[in-house]
């Protein structure tokens, strides 16, 4: 039988909908990815192929060790916009990136830290360390109640919090909590006035939305693999730029020394690290199973294309916040980003019972403070958004 193979959409060709390449279930509306993506059947079985491998390991070649991260550090390079993939690590999770750079960070009494209140722990907690380790102040800038996103108060008021014994400023691309978006370019060209480092947490919008590498120019970038990537839990890619070329790791992996392709070698390890950001992969990360997955998550990405990826998802929002009803509930408006946001409840509102309630419906969505936090990607379709705004419109007790 001839078979006439398919060719490839065309890069400005509108993305439809990709709920085929998951596992999820008909009438789940799965409104939650800035929580963890479902793993696409594409991702499934590049894990199950090599957990078989493992099952018979005399098959695994020493080179298994090294090419599948070789291969994440090119595939994450072209998601982010980085020019040279060797500044690219391969980290188990944002934590650890982000641990390494306060790690390597030099940080004197009366200098500070400029981050923004409310951030996702990965990206306080080691700056919180690293301040009262040696005397520095984290100045947390709280949301203005005038905040209006991309060039807004929050922003200015990040750039105004910045002088000149500023060592780092740490944000993330956007607000974890409800997708608020930071005006990275200003912020960055202040921090790059008073020689800061930029150091940013991508993870709730790299993969979704395009990256202006050039113009934030960071200092490091680091995104966690589970969320946006696509990828397994447990890993994840960092980009440490010229400021942190020559840093010490967290751990002395093997892995990261000249030489270590030859096992035989490794009675003798070497003690020069291998030319870039190899440094400051972790050891171990599972990677002859997780690597792989996250191989063919970034490879699904690049195919189906970042920009094609907001711009349908922004379809859905915009479907979203075009339905009247979402307005008389009180949770109009229009977000900053397509792929996450949040829509706050009104005073007296339970949280927790609006959660309850949509997932009694198989309405999947997350609670972060007193938001919620909808996050759809290229699975979903018109008819969950409708599952969900029907759901709010009966949790909330309105017409």
């Amino acid at each position: 039988m001839d078979v006439t193979k398919e060719e490839p959409p065309a890069p400005d060709a509108p993305l439809t909908c990709q709920r085929d390449d998951f596992s999820l279930p008909r009438g789940m509306a799965y409104l939650n990815c800035a929580y963890m993506s479902p793993l696409s059947k594409r991702v499934q079985e590049a894990g199950a192929a090599a957990i078989a491998a493992e099952g018979v390991p005399a098959g695994i070649e020493s080179d298994a060790y090294f090419a599948g991260r070789e291969r994440i550090r090119e595939l994450f390079a072209r998601v982010a916009g980085i020019p040279e993939a060797g500044r690219v690590a391969v980290i188990p999770s944002a934590s650890y990136g982000l641990a390494t750079v306060a790690h390597n960070t030099e940080l004197a009494a009366g200098d500070n830290v400029v981050t923004a209140r409310e951030q996702f722990p990965s990206n306080v907690l080691a700056w919180r360390r690293l301040c009262a380790d040696n005397g520095g102040e984290l100045r947390v800038v709280p949301r203005p109640d005038s905040a209006d996103g991309a060039g807004g108060a929050w922003s200015d008021a990040i750039i105004g919090a910045i002088d000149e014994r500023t060592r780092v400023v740490a944000l993330g691309t956007v607000h974890w909590t409800d997708g608020t978006l930071f005006d990275l370019d200003h912020i960055g060209e202040r921090a790059r006035q008073v020689g800061a480092a930029l150091v940013i947490d991508g993870t709730q919008s790299v993969g979704a939305a395009p990256f202006d590498f050039e113009a934030v120019q960071p200092d490091a970038l680091i995104c966690a693999g589970y969320k946006w990537l696509l990828g397994p839990y447990g890993l994840g890619a960092g980009y440490f730029g010229p400021r942190y070329g020559g840093g010490v790791p967290l751990e002395e992996t093997w892995i990261a020394r000249v030489g270590s392709e030859d096992f035989a070698g490794l009675i003798a390890p070497s003690d020069e690290y291998r030319p870039g950001s190899v440094r400051y992969d972790a050891g171990g990360l599972g990677s002859l199973i997780l690597v792989p997955m996250l191989v063919a998550a970034l490879e699904q990405l690049l195919e189906w294309g970042v920009p094609r990826i907001s711009s349908y998802v922004r379809g859905l929002t915009d479907t979203l916040f075009a339905d009247p009803r979402l307005e008389a509930l009180g949770l109009g408006g229009r977000p900053d980003m397509g792929h996450i946001f949040g829509l706050r409840l009104v005073d007296g509102v339970d949280p927790g019972r609006v959660l309850a309630f949509l997932r009694e419906r198989d309405v999947h969505v997350s609670i972060r403070g007193r938001t919620v936090r909808v996050s759809p990607q290229v699975y979903n379709d018109e008819e969950d958004v409708a599952a969900l705004v029907a759901g709010l419109v009966a949790a909330l007790g309105r017409t």
